[in-house]
């Protein structure tokens, strides 16, 4: 990269530092006017560090557009997005397939139809007023009551959410560094700190209100590199009938022949001959259905960390719609980048004398070869902004656990501050410490790692379904109690780590390891919701006030015993809708990719199925969130002319 690169990028980060800081100083500029006329800094810097309260700093209040643009930019990692230009690379269409174990974030279809308003419906009660819910954590007494159960559940949950979010910080600054690293001529353990060290600093200093506006102006960066790439490829490659890509194979990689078609194709076939690491998706009909399965018990189990944190920072049920269509929309134009590179990876082995013999290197690799100086630079910037809203992410979400769930009801429960303002100030800074600490223990953890495909499937499937099954099981069984939640998610969460550590060593089967890496944490954590359940003492079973209040407030569907209604009209169209929206998001995210490949008969395809699901979508489920939010604005309207009669 030439010196204006550099200034760019430079540029970049002065722009994103102060979006981060300026939300406490836009929101308090009527206060802050007079210190800051008045020259004041200590009284400017005291000002600032006792507004805030503990719900500003991880709920704030924010129009749905923005908390959907900022799910976006969140979603869209470096190491993410390398894993998958990787998969598309060198598998095409298939790759795409392989990604529903995650890639896709295909849970946004089940948030989109009734898991994100489900989520949205929980409140508590303090002092006689209702209050949102801050994590999944605290969720846990809204579901299990403020008994023993509830406390049981709420403490695990926070471990292992704190826990889950390290391990995916690790995963991210991997990325993250290995890409900017390769780029700007630094080490990979210098770019990732450069990279959450950045986005530490405007996170820990403004909280959630720093990380939505960040991540919208992150968005629009990104949204820039997207219509860039997509339209460099668009112009400079058109695919031959057949070409070469490399496949990895342990230390060495193994050189790969594809025809066009087969590579494309939006109907791979059943079976496949992969060679090398990629083997273990030969059975491809089998793994599909495997990763099909992991992604319903996801979505029909709701989000975690910072998507969750999303719905409930949303304002009303509405939004949590809203939000998520824009959250899903923004998604995708995510996959025509990843063609694109993919594309001209494929160039670049075609115009040199072999293929890109790393395919997790095809990004830096493309930019180096296609990107002209200045606009290098842009792009460079691009791709921190997408790394960098990601560790905001977790950062601000993984730390309101610390606080919320674990500090303030455990450890400051029996040394209580009298002063209000005093107790949000203490919650803060536990806050902006706990976001500290977590910083510094994923990014130790990140150097003892390396391969990053590898640690997303842990992640994905081992400790993913792990700590899924319990979260399944709490929306749709009355008898779950917290003493049950808190044994599966112990069970599974044990069990990933020393399926890791332990089991697939031992086996050396990577054929089946991504199998065992499912099965085994996911039966452990059944086992242990299901028997923790039943042998719960009696000072830990929930409530039935606490079931009714549950089932009355989130109106779920399930097995609810003597508190059930049946299958509502909402639940039937719920349902039905949900069965839409999945072949809707995939058709969405497909249509780009082939548009971005040239594969006309599969555009038309997947245009069609797309536009008569939007159709069916529109009937079973925007329709009426449409009639429901008139017909409450009408409400509105009546109440507020009686009151001025």
């Amino acid at each position: 990269m030439q010196t204006i690169d550099y200034l760019i990028i430079f540029t970049y980060l002065i722009l994103t530092l102060m979006i981060g800081f300026m939300p406490p100083l836009f929101y308090n500029r009527k206060e802050i006017k007079p210190l800051v006329k008045n020259k004041d800094i200590a009284g400017l810097w005291r000002f600032l560090h006792t507004k805030s309260d503990l719900d500003d700093y991880h709920l704030g209040n924010f129009p749905w557009w923005a908390l959907g643009a900022s799910g976006m930019a969140s979603n869209v990692d470096i190491a993410g997005t390398m894993v998958i230009a990787a998969l598309v690379y060198a598998l095409g269409s298939q790759g795409f397939f392989i990604e529903i174990r995650g890639g896709i974030v295909l849970i946004m279809a089940f948030l989109m139809i009734f898991m994100g308003k489900w989520t949205r419906r929980a409140v508590m009660i303090e002092n006689g007023q209702e209050k949102r819910v801050m994590t999944t954590a605290e969720w846990m007494i809204f579901r299990f009551g403020k008994g023993k159960g509830g406390e049981f559940a709420r403490f695990i949950s926070a471990i292992s959410n704190i826990v889950f979010s390290i391990g995916a910080m690790s995963y991210f600054s991997i990325g993250g560094g290995k890409f900017i690293g390769n780029l700007m001529g630094l080490s990979d353990r210098l770019a990732s700190i450069l990279l959450v060290v950045l986005a530490a600093t405007y996170t820990i200093a403004s909280g959630f209100s720093g990380v939505i506006w960040t991540d919208v102006f992150q968005g629009l960066l990104i949204l820039g590199s997207i219509l860039y790439i997509s339209w460099l490829c668009w112009t400079t490659v058109t695919l031959p009938d057949t070409f070469s890509v490399s496949i990895p194979n342990g230390d060495s990689f193994l050189i790969k022949d594809w025809n066009f078609i087969d590579w494309s194709s939006i109907f791979p076939a059943m079976t496949a001959n992969l060679p090398g690491d990629y083997a273990i998706f030969n059975l491809f009909g089998g793994v599909m259905l495997f990763y099909l399965l992991k992604t319903i018990i996801e979505g029909c189990s709701g989000a975690g960390g910072y998507m969750a944190q999303r719905y409930f920072a949303a304002q009303n049920e509405r939004d949590t719609a809203f939000l998520s269509l824009f959250w899903i929309i923004s998604m995708s134009f995510r996959w025509p980048l990843i063609s694109a590179f993919a594309i001209l990876g494929i160039h670049y082995g075609l115009t040199h004398s072999s293929p890109i013999t790393d395919p997790e290197l095809i990004l830096p690799v493309v930019i180096n070869t296609y990107i002209p100086t200045g606009i290098k630079g842009l792009l460079v910037a691009c791709f921190m902004a997408a790394a960098m809203s990601t560790f905001s992410s977790i950062i601000n979400a993984s730390a309101a656990y610390w606080t919320k769930d674990i500090y303030e009801p455990y450890l400051l429960k029996n040394n209580l501050i009298n002063n209000s303002e005093e107790h949000e100030k203490n919650l803060v800074f536990q806050s902006r410490l706990a976001s500290l600490l977590i910083v510094v223990v994923g990014l130790f953890f990140s150097f003892n790692l390396s391969n990053i495909n590898e640690i997303w499937g842990w992640l994905s499937l081992g400790l993913g379904v792990g700590l899924g099954i319990p979260l399944l099981l709490r929306w749709y069984w009355w008898k779950f109690n917290g003493y049950g939640f808190a044994w599966g998610t112990l069970a599974g969460m044990i069990a990933a780590i020393l399926t890791k550590a332990v089991i697939l060593p031992i086996i050396n089967n990577p054929q089946n390891q991504e199998y065992i890496l499912f099965f085994i944490p996911a039966i452990c954590s059944l086992l242990g919701c299901i028997i923790g359940t039943y042998i719960a003492p009696k000072a830990y079973q929930t409530d039935k006030k606490v079931i009714e209040n549950f089932y009355n407030t989130t109106k779920p569907f399930g097995f609810w015993g003597e508190f059930s209604k049946g299958l509502t009209r909402e639940h039937k169209y719920d349902i039905i809708s949900t069965f839409i929206a999945v072949p809707w998001q995939l058709c969405l995210f497909l249509l780009g990719m082939m548009i971005m490949m040239k594969n006309w008969e599969n555009v038309k395809v997947l245009g069609l199925g797309f536009f008569l699901l939007s159709i069916a979508l529109y009937f079973t489920w925007l329709s009426p969130i449409i009639k429901q939010t008139l017909k409450d604005k009408k409400k509105a309207n009546f109440k507020e002319s009686n009151l001025k009669v």
